[in-house]
């Protein structure tokens, strides 16, 4: 929901692949704004896969996070799991491990949090801790979502 997404079965590998959705710097300085702490929680897969590395996937984000401060809309932090699906691990949404790392190093009260994702999985990582969940998608944009609240 923040950079377009590479085609089915594909990976966004590098910096150059990354691509923002329209909004995303104004949405992001918006929340902000509105005082809330915005983190990116990301499946990796490709990286249990191999077909990159957790290097690469840290540096995109490294890229992503520099340009959003640049613009006004910091991300405080992004968690990563760099697992496959038949790992089992606790971090892979829908399980929300990440969501409580979150809680865990910042403090964050969950059940006060708003998880915005665009796939099921996100939203039940969100459902899991108490969150309030918001789904966006292809008639719906991060910008339009937060509308509403930020």
């Amino acid at each position: 929901m923040i950079n377009r997404k590479a085609p089915e079965g594909e990976y966004i590998c590098c910096w150059s692949d990354f691509e923002f959705l329209p909004g995303v710097f104004e949405a992001i300085a918006r929340l902000n704004r509105a005082g809330y702490l915005v983190f990116v929680f990301t499946n990796q897969r490709g990286i249990a896969l191999r077909r990159m590395t957790n290097e690469a996937v840290v540096e995109i984000h490294r890229r992503m996070r520099a340009a959003l401060e640049k613009a006004g809309a910091p991300i405080e932090a992004v968690f990563i799991c760099p697992h496959g699906i038949e790992d089992q691990c606790e971090c892979r949404k829908p399980k929300p491990g990440m969501l409580l790392e979150a809680r865990s190093r910042y403090g964050v009260d969950l059940t006060r949090s708003i998880v915005i994702g665009d796939r099921e999985s996100d939203l039940e990582a969100g459902r899991a801790v108490g969150a309030a969940v918001y789904q966006v998608g292809p008639r719906t944009s991060l910008l339009d979502l937060i509308s509403s609240f930020a």
